[in-house]
Parts: structure tokens; sequence; C-alpha cells
């Protein structure tokens, strides 16, 4: 069988359980502690409803406030952090150890761009057939890059050899 739905947030108006509260009113003001029963009395005539601010203290603090209203503007900042979080991608540029000085200056202004907007960036260097041979032209061009790259980059994972290809990861500082 299914459970009946667990609520989230403050308990509102019959929902709080304790017996006696401290009452702060729709203006603000500290009204002391009331039953339950009158503190809803006095949100009902407001026109409201009572919301439990502080349960963990004795006796828990509840306001008279609009909850729809509340719960709206809960959504609205939640909503506002979340468009302001900037999610970190990886992109991925791949070179060869025998790349042409224009080769290599086209893929350095990309690296650029991605480090400008935030971005980490994984450069790959392919190995083919005889390349293997050379990987110390390999550890050059990476070192090159890195040297590139020392005012706007830190190096994150240093050159390493996976198989037929050399892979380093830049992150903007």
């Amino acid at each position: 069988m299914n459970a009946a739905p667990t609520r989230e947030g403050p308990r509102v108006n019959e929902l709080i359980t304790a017996r006696s509260v401290r009452v702060i009113d729709a203006e603000g003001e500290n009204r002391g502690v009331l039953t339950i029963d009158d503190a809803i009395r006095l949100a009902e005539e407001a026109g409201l409803d009572l919301v439990e601010i502080s349960p963990q203290v004795d006796p828990p603090v509840v306001k008279v406030m609009d909850f729809g209203k509340y719960k709206y503007e809960l959504q609205k900042k939640k909503n506002e952090a979340k468009k302001k979080q900037k999610v970190i991608e990886i992109k991925e540029i791949k070179m060869r150890p025998n790349i042409d000085q224009h080769d290599y200056d086209v893929k350095m202004r990309s690296i650029h761009r991605f480090l400008a907007d935030g971005d980490k960036v994984k450069v790959t260097l392919r190995f083919r057939g005889r390349e293997m041979a050379h990987q110390d032209l390999g550890q050059a061009l990476l070192e090159r890059v890195r040297v590139d790259l020392e005012e706007e980059a830190k190096v994150e994972q240093h050159p390493k050899l996976e198989g037929r290809q050399m892979i380093m990861v830049i992150a903007p500082r």
C-alpha cells in the first residue's frame, strides 16, 4: 500500500502539535504566549494562516502570515539561486604531436575561450603508428601549452600517457 505523502516545510494551522505557542502577528509584533486554539482563532480573524517558524524552541514560535505567498517566495528564492549557479563543463581539445603552428594557434584560441567561460579543458594528444616512439615531442607540446596558459590557467592533471594518448587537464585560475 502507498503511504500518505510526507509534508515538507513548516507545519501550518491544525498541524501544529504544541499546546501553547509564542505568536508573532501579521505586523511582526510579538503577541506573547497563547494556547494553540487562541492563536489559530487570531490567524482566522486576520484571514491568514498560522505558520510554525521555530519548532525546536519551547514554546514554539509561530507567525500569522499568508502561507501560499510564503511558499511562493521560497520557491522564487530557490529558482533564483539555481539560476545563479554555474555548471562547470569539461571541454576537450584534441591535438597531434606534429601539429602545425597555425593549427596550434587555432586550438589555443579555443582553449582561451573555454577558460574565459569558466570551463575546464582536457587537452588530448593522440599518437599514431611510429609517433609512439617520440613521446618526448608530445610531452614538449603539452609543456608549451602549459607555459602559454600560465597566467590564466592552472594544471589540474599533469600530462600522463593512457594507451596511445597523452592527457592533461587544465582549469581556469
